[in-house]
C-alpha cells in the first residue's frame, strides 16, 4: 500500500488485509470493555469481598475507586507506550498492553478476599487495577493509529469505527459469562465464588487475541517515517512541545472529555442507576442494556461512516450537546418507566431529613476510620442504603435529626459515644422503623417486575446509547487526523486517555458520592452535563475539522 494521501485507494473495499488489521487492533478494545464491564457489573460484590472492613456506602466507593485507579493512570501509561510506539513501532507495543492488559483482569479472578488476607486483598486488586490501567493507555491510541495508517483515506472514520463497535462486543461477552454464571450457580454461590469465573475465562480471550497479533506487520506509515529517518527520538518530550502541547490540551478540554463523559454515563451510569437507584433486579438491568446496545451498536459505523462525508468534529459535539440537553429528562423517563412506584411514592410521601447541617458528613471517608455516628448522618445513611431520595432541612444547632416520610416523622438518634450493644439495639430499631414506614409510604424495597414497561426502558436506553455512538464512533479518526506520524501515537494517546481515564473513569465514583451526599438521585448527573457542555464550547471554538486531511506527513 502506498503510503501518500493522494495514491492512497479510495474505495474503501474491505480486503482480507483490512479486516486482519481491524480484527487484531479491535481485540484489545474487546478486552478492554470486557474487563471494565465485568468489574462494573461486579462492583457490589467486588466491595463485599475486598472492601468488607469498612461501612456499606465507604465499601462501595472504595469498590468504585478502585475501579477508578486503572482510569487514573492511563495517561502515564499513554505516555510510556506511547513514546515506545513512536520510536519501535506500532505492532509490537500494542503486543505488550495486550499481555499485561489480559494477565492483570485474569489474576483479579484468583486474589484471596478480605476474609482470607485482610487488608493485602484490597491493596493487590488496586496494584492489577493499576497494571491494567497502565497497560490500556498504550492501548487503544496504537489500536487507533494502526488502523487509520492502514485505512484508505476517504475510509479513516468508516474503518476506525469498528474499533469502537467492537467495545459491544466486550460488554455483550462479560454480560452472557455473567449471566450464565448466575443461571447455573444461583446467586448465593455465585456472589461467594462464583464470580471468580468470568475473570478467569478472560485467559481465552487472550490467548486468541496474542496469536493473532503476533501474524500482523508493523504500519507502512511507521516503516516509510523510520527508512526516511523521520522518527522521533523522544516522542514524549516532543509532544510537549509548543503547539503541539496545546493543541493537546484543547483535543482533552474539547473533544475526548466530553466524548467520554458522554460514554460512560450513557453506559456505565445507566447499569449502576437502574440496579442501584431504581432497585431494579441486576439480571434484567443487564438484559436491557444489552438489549438496547445491541440495536445501537451499528451506529458506531454509521456514524463512523457518516464523519467521512460530513467531518467528525460536528458529530461528536453534537452528542455531547444532546447529551447535556437530554440526561436529567431521560433518566427521569427511566424512574417512570423502571419503577413507577418510587417516582409515586416522592410525590405522595417525600422523605426529608430535619438536622443541623453543620452535622451532616460527607458520608464518604477515604481512609476507612471514620464513624458516621451524628444522628444527620445515621439517617442518611439509612436511606442511602435503601436507595431512597431525600432532601435536608436546616433544623436548630444541637437538635437530633428527624426523617420526615410525608406526614410521618421518626427521629433518629446520636452514636457517638455508644457501646457496640447499644449501637446495634439502636441502628435496628431504627432501621425497623424506618423500614416499616417506607414500605407504608409506598416505597419499595425492589423494582416491581409487573409495573415495569420494559420496552421503554429499553428505547430510553437505546436514545442514551445513541449518545454515545455519536460521540465514540468518529474520535479515532479525528484524533489520529490532527497530530503528525512521528508524534501520533504519543499526542493522541495522552489526551485520549486523560480524557476517558480521569473525567470518564471518576464519573461513577463522582456521581454516586454526590447522590450520596445530597440524596438527590439525579443530582450525580449534573457532573457529565457539564464537562459535555465545556467540551462542546471549547471544542466548537477551538478544534478544527480534520476529514480527508494528509496523515502521511
Amino acid at each position: 500500500m502506498s503510503t501518500t494521501a493522494s495514491s492512497q485507494p479510495v474505495s474503501g473495499a474491505l480486503t482480507s488485509g483490512h479486516k486482519r488489521v481491524i480484527i487484531a487492533s479491535s481485540l484489545g478494545t474487546v478486552f478492554e470493555w470486557y474487563d471494565f464491564f465485568l468489574y462494573g457489573s461486579l462492583a457490589a460484590i467486588i466491595a463485599k469481598q475486598f472492601f468488607s472492613g469498612v461501612n456499606e456506602t465507604t465499601g462501595f466507593i472504595f469498590a468504585l475507586l478502585a475501579f477508578a485507579a486503572g482510569f487514573f493512570v492511563r495517561p502515564f501509561g499513554a505516555a510510556f507506550f506511547g513514546s515506545l510506539g513512536d520510536r519501535i513501532g506500532r505492532k509490537y507495543t500494542f503486543l505488550v498492553t495486550i499481555l499485561i492488559m489480559g494477565l492483570s483482569t485474569f489474576l483479579v479472578g484468583v486474589l484471596p478476599s478480605y476474609t482470607a488476607i485482610g487488608a493485602a486483598a484490597p491493596v493487590i486488586l488496586i496494584v492489577l487495577r493499576l497494571a491494567q490501567g497502565l497497560a490500556m493507555g498504550g492501548e487503544y491510541g496504537g489500536a487507533a493509529t494502526y488502523v487509520a495508517e492502514h485505512a484508505p483515506v476517504n475510509k479513516r472514520g468508516f474503518y476506525t469505527s469498528f474499533i469502537q463497535c467492537t467495545a459491544t462486543v466486550g460488554l455483550f461477552l462479560s454480560l452472557l459469562i455473567i449471566l450464565a454464571c448466575r443461571t447455573a450457580l444461583g446467586n448465593e454461590a455465585f456472589e461467594d465464588w462464583g464470580w471468580r469465573i468470568p475473570f478467569l475465562v478472560s485467559i481465552v480471550l487472550l490467548g486468541v487475541s496474542v496469536w493473532i497479533r503476533l501474524q500482523l506487520s508493523e504500519s507502512p506509515l511507521f516503516q516509510q517515517m523510520q527508512s526516511e529517518g523521520k522518527g522521533s527520538k523522544q516522542p514524549f518530550r516532543d509532544s510537549l512541545k509548543g503547539g503541539n502541547f496545546k493543541l493537546m490540551l484543547l483535543v482533552l478540554l474539547g473533544a475526548t472529555a466530553g466524548q467520554a463523559v458522554v460514554w460512560y454515563g450513557g453506559q456505565f451510569y445507566t447499569l449502576f442507576f437502574l440496579t442501584q437507584a431504581l432497585k431494579v433486579d441486576p439480571t434484567t438491568g443487564n438484559l436491557m442494556i444489552a438489549g438496547s446496545l445491541a440495536l445501537a451498536t451499528p451506529f458506531f459505523l454509521f456514524f463512523g461512516w457518516l464523519s467521512d462525508r460530513i467531518g467528525r468534529k460536528s458529530i461528536v459535539l453534537g452528542g455531547c450537546l444532546l447529551a447535556a440537553l437530554c440526561y436529567i429528562p431521560l433518566f427521569k423517563a427511566l424512574t417512570h418507566y423502571a419503577n413507577p412506584a418510587i417516582e409515586e411514592a416522592r410525590v405522595s410521601a417525600p422523605v426529608v431529613i430535619n438536622a443541623d447541617p453543620q452535622t451532616c458528613s460527607f458520608q464518604f471517608d477515604p481512609i476507612g476510620r471514620k464513624s458516621f455516628t451524628s444522628s444527620c448522618d445515621v439517617a442518611a445513611t439509612a436511606l442511602t442504603r435503601a436507595g431512597v431520595p431525600y432532601t435536608i432541612n436546616e433544623a436548630a444547632p444541637g437538635t437530633v435529626a428527624t426523617v420526615n416520610v410525608g406526614s410521618v416523622q421518626i427521629s433518629s438518634y446520636e452514636g457517638g459515644g455508644l457501646s457496640k450493644e447499644e449501637t446495634k439495639a439502636n441502628s435496628e430499631a431504627f432501621t425497623k422503623q424506618l423500614k416499616s414506614t417506607l414500605t407504608t409510604a409506598g416505597y419499595p424495597e425492589k423494582a416491581d417486575p409487573a409495573r415495569m414497561n420494559k420496552p421503554m426502558v429499553i428505547a430510553v436506553l437505546f436514545v442514551l446509547a445513541i449518545f454515545v455512538t455519536m460521540v465514540y464512533g468518529p474520535i479515532a479518526a479525528w484524533l489520529v487526523e490532527l497530530f503528525p506520524t512521528r508524534i501520533r501515537y504519543t499526542s493522541m494517546s495522552l489526551p485520549y486517555h486523560i480524557g476517558n481515564g480521569w473525567f470518564g473513569g471518576f464519573l461513577p465514583t463522582i456521581s454516586f458520592s454526590l447522590v450520596a451526599a445530597t440524596g438527590n438521585m439525579y443530582y450525580g448527573l449534573w457532573y457529565p452535563i457539564g464537562v459535555a457542555l465545556m467540551t462542546v464550547v471549547i471544542g466548537g471554538i477551538f478544534l478544527r475539522e480534520t476529514r480527508g486531511v494528509d496523515i502521511t506527513k
